[in-house]
């Protein structure tokens, strides 16, 4: 009994003095890997638009999920984690600078936002002003939905990268359809009463006035942002114009409860929208708005394509309730294109990676995009819908479990989508 008993005891020291070696190597692993890259979500994440704050969280997680399932990030010292931390702006420009603040003091080296071009902007100047203040703790700002056109034009900034596509651009891929769709023969404008709903609102009639003089405009309108709980009054005036479109750019609560409102009024003219594909509007409209809602948007579910399908059923499976469903391409490429950055720079140091990324070319689900470094502004295609049943054809997924989808009727190359900038960009150094 005795060599068992030996055996027994040496075995146990052999299992301390492994785990103590494992223990001092996982250490030495973790010191000699960099800190992780720390990116701060600063969105709207509770009052009217918490809504639309949290589908960003989902998009914005699922991404980093992935680089960190893939290991991270590739730079000399190891492989750098993503840590996404999120930071509730309330929709309320003041607190949106206060979060950033609070995001740098908690070391963010990346800010994230894009639900409101009014927030957007305070966002940049402030940046501007720190980043020159205090170059040792300089942030870049990735904005994946503020689309006021100033922001990549008259204000645009070296800090700042845009991947949605802008107002303008929006507004051109709408009206190629909108351009041959001769039932219009007035169309009524509203939208929220800020930087991006006003610039909405002025682009439709500039555009109107180029590419379809004989469309009267039966109404102008701006409404408080957030505020308004009840439309009916908004469709009453919408329907009594006589209108058969009306073009608007409001988002979240503002567009839902507007078209909910439409219906009961027994409006029956169609809704040109730049965000009228999800969020409880298709749900809130129902079957009066089948061949009668267009949307349009970086990218849509029905986009025809293998990559598309398979990224899109992915995304389900990861948030399968159908209250999640409202996924965005240009947020996973935005994610991408900031990972390819920093492994090219070599560096999470704001001007080597800011550098990196105005020249990033990322793909994804079939889509690819690239930065213009003149202006930090993205260039992808675009896509517009029309609200159909699901199971016609073209309209294999629905959305948010409505029953309703949206079957793509156009394609807008990238270039097609590419306008003109004014940005003079102010580069450090």
């Amino acid at each position: 009994m005795l060599f068992p008993s030996l055996f027994s005891v040496f075995s146990r020291r052999s299992v301390v003095w492994a785990l103590a070696a494992l223990s001092v190597c996982a250490a030495a692993v973790q010191a000699q890997s960099p800190a992780p890259l720390k990116l701060a979500l600063i969105e709207g994440l509770s009052g009217p638009f918490g809504n639309t704050g949290e589908a960003v969280v989902r998009n914005i997680a699922w991404a980093v999920e992935r680089v960190n399932a893939r290991g991270g990030i590739k730079t000399p010292q190891g492989m750098q984690a993503l840590v996404l931390e999120r930071y509730d702006s309330k929709g309320q420009s003041e607190e949106a600078l206060s979060a950033l603040k609070s995001a740098i003091d908690d070391g963010a080296q990346v800010v994230l936002q894009g639900n409101s071009s009014a927030n957007a902007a305070a966002l940049i100047d402030a940046i501007n002003k720190h980043n020159e203040r205090e170059p040792a703790k300089r942030v870049l700002f990735l904005n994946y939905s503020a689309v006021d056109p100033a922001l990549t034009n008259e204000k645009c900034s070296f800090w700042h990268f845009r991947f949605d596509a802008h107002a303008d651009m929006r507004m051109t891929a709408l009206m190629q359809v909108l351009r041959e769709d001769k039932s219009v023969k007035s169309a009524y404008l509203i939208g929220q009463d800020y930087s991006f709903g006003q610039a909405v609102l002025r682009e439709a009639k500039r555009q109107l006035a180029e590419k379809r003089p004989d469309v009267k405009i039966a109404g102008d309108e701006l409404h408080p942002m957030g505020r308004v709980k009840d439309f009916l009054p908004y469709a009453a005036k919408i329907k009594a114009s006589g209108a058969q479109a009306v073009i608007t750019g409001n988002w979240g609560n503002d567009l839902t409860l507007l078209v909910k409102a439409a219906r009961e009024a027994g409006y029956e003219g169609k809704f040109y929208t730049f965000y009228g594909n999800a969020l409880g509007s298709p749900a809130a409209i129902g079957e009066a708005g089948v061949g009668r809602v267009i949307a349009v948007a970086d990218w849509l579910p029905n986009v025809p394509g293998k990559a598309s399908e398979a990224f899109y059923q992915s995304f389900r499976q990861r948030f399968p309730k159908p209250a999640e469903d409202y996924v965005h391409v240009r947020m996973q490429l935005m994610v991408e294109a900031l990972v390819q950055a920093v492994e090219k720079a070599g560096s999470t140091e704001p001007v080597a990676v800011a550098l990196q990324l105005e020249k990033s070319r990322v793909s994804m689900a079939g889509q690819t995009g690239s930065m213009r470094a003149e202006d930090h502004q993205f260039q992808q295609a675009l896509v517009v819908g029309v609200m159909a049943r699901q199971g016609t054809p073209g309209v294999p997924f629905d959305v948010e479990g409505s029953g309703y989808g949206f079957k793509v009727v156009r394609q807008i190359t990238a270039e097609q989508a590419r306008l003109a900038h004014t940005c003079k960009m102010l580069r450090p150094g």
